[in-house]
């Protein structure tokens, strides 16, 4: 492995660890200072050794490798988008949750298609980029709709589910909404936009 892969590792599980402290906190879930160092330093050491591991593996079947590093991709987008969703949504002129939306997932999905151009799969030629711009573009608008549609469903014609909060259950439609659309990024991404 990379330096950069042990610190791309390294913070894609400090951001986790964030996201689960932010949940237990909104869950009323009171921590010790023992509990919030374990969270703090356990799930960047996850990330690392599932990266680690991925690395080994994805030296006999190269997919592997890939498919960790577009998770890790993937759930860094993943927190920017929940987080940049819930500046929006308490912003004065974006209270409408679907607008919110959309402009964090592509704010995400920029941010992933970065990373996933230049650390997953490595493709760094200039060559065809007007083409591979315009693939991504449509590869993300159908990820738009997945992800939208997805969010939607859960919030709209769902709702909160199992007693979970509103608040809990809208953070958690999010994330769902993203691992649905993941499954179609990952997919376009390696057979499509960044296909060598």
């Amino acid at each position: 492995m990379k330096i950069i892969d042990v610190i791309f590792a390294l913070i894609c599980g400090r951001v986790v660890g964030f996201v689960v402290s932010d949940f237990l906190e909104e869950l009323k879930v009171s921590t010790t200072a023992g509990q919030d160092i374990i969270i703090w330093l356990a799930f960047p050491l996850l990330a690392l050794v599932c990266l680690w591991i991925a690395n080994a593996i994805g030296r006999k079947f190269l997919f592997v490798f890939q498919v960790a590093k577009h998770i890790l991709v993937g759930t860094f987008a993943t927190v920017i988008d929940l987080k940049l969703f819930e500046i929006l949504l308490a912003g004065i002129f974006l209270t409408n949750p679907l607008i919110s939306k959309s402009i964090s997932f592509l704010f995400s999905t920029t941010l992933k298609y970065i990373g996933n151009k230049y650390w997953t799969f490595k493709k760094h030629e200039k060559e065809g980029m007007h083409k591979e711009i315009a693939q991504f573009f449509l590869i993300m608008l159908v990820g738009l709709a997945i992800d939208v549609s997805v969010f939607y469903c859960a919030t709209k014609i769902i709702g909160p589910q199992f007693g979970i909060s509103i608040i809990i259950w809208t953070k958690l439609s999010v994330i769902f909404a993203a691992l649905v659309a993941a499954i179609w990024n990952f997919t376009g991404d390696k057979f499509i936009v960044f296909k060598k």
